[in-house]
């Protein structure tokens, strides 16, 4: 790592704690500490942060939704000017359903360097806890606010066989778990993990029928910021011809057998049609000979 004094210009994006302060790299220290400015969705939620761990504070710029395209624009310009500047969203890695992306593409365009500072992740916080083997998944970001939208989400959820992952704040977690009960198979797995590694956090595994029930027994359930997780749809098990590779198969067969009797073995083995391994069985024994 390059002393603080050493920084390129450049754009770093810096992953910042959820809530406990001891998830904050070394690295994510040294870098906020050392830059000339530092760009964040919200400057106080930034400046409670350095002043937790004790780093002056630098020049400390906004670049919210509304503002990204100007504030980038000005960004860009400091760059420009020899300085090493910082993004760091108000929680987690940035630009990961918040504002980020456009101010990384417009540095990019620039020709400028950007630096990844990784660190804690929402996303895969609460996938590490989860315990579901599903190594693929697809994070939706926030769940869709129209009624239409919710069921659609959950009815794609459903049938997706990889795990799906996504984001809900405290008032409307509960319209959306009960969507989720309402689309969602009543034995599949649904995860909530709520204030991860703040002082409430809770991670609660049960099935989506089992959901109301959870919901109506405490208010204290529905506080906080939550990250959701949906277990995929078993995996249709695979037909026995996809398992067989119908050329090896007819390969071997026409050593032994003419291409009539051969393509008729290979279609009973895969489920083939018929006329089609015939073509092919006449293709390669020709090309045998």
């Amino acid at each position: 790592m390059k002393d603080a004094t050493e920084l390129q210009a450049g754009l770093y994006v810096v992953a910042t704690p959820l809530g406990n302060l001891g998830d904050i790299t070394a690295r994510a220290r040294s870098v906020l500490a050392s830059v000339d400015t530092i760009a964040c969705e919200d400057t106080r939620v930034t400046r409670e942060l350095l002043h937790l761990l004790d780093i002056a504070t630098p020049r400390l710029t906004s670049v919210r939704e509304h503002n990204e395209r100007q504030a980038a624009e000005q960004i860009v310009g400091r760059i420009a000017s020899g300085a090493a500047v910082a993004y760091a969203s108000d929680a987690g890695t940035p630009a990961i359903s918040d504002p980020g992306a456009r101010l990384v593409a417009a540095v990019r365009a620039a020709g400028f360097p950007i630096i990844p500072v990784p660190g804690v992740s929402a996303v895969t916080a609460a996938l590490s806890v989860a315990g579901l083997e599903s190594t693929a998944f697809t994070f939706a970001g926030f769940a869709p606010t129209g009624k239409t939208d919710l069921v659609a989400f959950f009815e794609t959820a459903a049938s997706r066989v990889e795990t799906t992952v996504f984001f809900e704040s405290p008032h409307r977690v509960e319209k959306t778990l009960m969507a989720a009960a309402a689309a969602l198979p009543a034995d599949r797995r649904v995860v909530v993990a709520r204030e991860l590694t703040k002082k409430f956090e809770t991670v609660t595994a049960l099935s989506a029928g089992a959901l109301p029930a959870w919901l109506s027994a405490t208010a204290d359930r529905l506080r906080g910021e939550f990250v959701i997780v949906v277990a995929g749809a078993p995996a249709a098990p695979a037909a026995q011809g996809a398992l067989i590779d119908a050329r090896a198969l007819l390969k071997a067969l026409l050593a032994e057998l003419p291409p009539a009797k051969a393509a008729k073995v290979a279609a009973k083995v895969t489920g083939g049609d018929r006329d089609t391994l015939y073509t092919l069985a006449e293709s390669l024994k020709t090309a045998v000979r």
